[in-house]
């Protein structure tokens, strides 16, 4: 039997003209590619009724009115985070009207409104987010020969086995604990190697391996002055240091050092890693190191990957990033000050 299906009114109406020239109910449903049925109840409705079109169905009334629909949108978008059960209760209080939480899902699906996981970032309080719009306000003009002289370093932990709790597994019923079906986890990643780098548009420091803790005495003798200083004196006598406002970069060793060296070293706002394109050069980085199949099988093998990859990372990528950093400026101030998709 062919699929049932809702007719158009064209096709009731031509329908009604087969019937009339003596066309079989069956072979009328087998022209429209439906059920015999449909055209039987078309027939005998347009007998009773002399028209073809449905009658006007009342359908089960809705239990919220259009008000009650926007107080739904409303509290979701000034709470992005409450449950449906939270809104449910709002809603009764408010109106005393008594819904269902699938009744509150059904509403702001309506509206667009999807249950995702939210993006995680970094605190922004009303003074980093003052902070951010006039470092953005200031710099937003700078052109690209401008970015193209400063020099953005950051440093990075990368785990042995990292995790984005984004891991999915396929099973059954009564499947939850077989073989490949569960994941096994060393404690603590299994390790970590921190790596500190920078990058401009036209060179690349070579991928340093900080070993223990990063303090401000190693900052200076192991990264400041065998690899920045060399790096900037290459981009020229206009070259900028970048770097955020980690302890160790903000030590009384390292001022001094700064000085004595006459380093130009840029003002970084406060918890803004979406501002720094080194950020992404990690992402990039780390992408690159689990495409490796098997996983490197240590922290050595793990650190060497990673060096290679430093290197392997085009140029073309790491100009584009740097590039973009009047776009981060503009979407900064678009947000006003707050988190942007960078």
């Amino acid at each position: 039997m062919p699929p049932r299906r809702k007719l158009s009114d064209l096709d009731r109406g031509r329908a009604i003209e087969w019937l009339q020239d003596g066309v079989a109910a069956r072979q009328v449903a087998q022209r429209l590619a439906v059920a015999p049925s449909v055209i039987i109840r078309l027939k005998q409705r347009f007998h009773a009724t002399g028209r073809v079109q449905e009658r006007q169905r009342s359908g089960r009334p809705r239990v919220t009115t259009q008000r009650e629909d926007r107080f739904i949108q409303r509290q979701a978008m000034q709470q992005r985070m409450a449950t449906t059960n939270n809104i449910r209760q709002r809603l009764q209080a408010t109106t005393d009207t008594v819904v269902s939480g699938q009744t509150i899902r059904n509403r702001l699906h309506n509206f667009g409104f999807r249950a995702m996981r939210p993006v995680r970032g970094t605190t922004l309080t009303a003074n980093y987010r003052a902070a951010r719009r006039a470092w953005c306000t200031q710099l937003v003009r700078r052109q690209r020969q401008q970015w193209a002289q400063v020099l953005f370093t950051d440093e990075s932990r990368f785990c042995l086995e990292p995790a984005d709790g984004r891991i999915r597994v396929w099973r059954r019923r009564g499947e939850r604990f077989a073989e490949g079906a569960v994941l096994e986890r060393q404690r603590f990643g299994g390790g970590s190697v921190m790596v500190w780098g920078g990058i401009t548009t036209r060179l690349r420091t070579p991928l340093y391996h900080v070993v223990g803790n990063l303090t401000g005495v190693c900052y200076q003798n192991e990264i400041l002055q065998p690899l920045v200083v060399p790096a900037l004196q290459a981009i020229g006598p206009r070259a900028i240091l970048q770097d955020d406002n980690a302890p160790p970069h903000r030590s009384a060793a390292v001022n001094t050092f700064i000085q004595q060296a006459r380093v130009n070293k840029m003002l970084w706002p406060a918890n803004s890693p979406d501002l720094n394109p080194t950020e992404h050069m990690c992402d990039e980085l780390c992408r690159r190191v689990q495409q490796h199949h098997p996983p490197p099988a240590n922290l050595g093998q793990l650190l060497q990957w990673l060096q290679q990859e430093w290197n392997g990372v085009p140029r073309a990528f790491i100009c584009n990033l740097i590039l973009s950093m009047r776009q981060r400026c503009v979407e900064c101030l678009a947000h006003n000050g707050g988190h942007t998709r960078y």
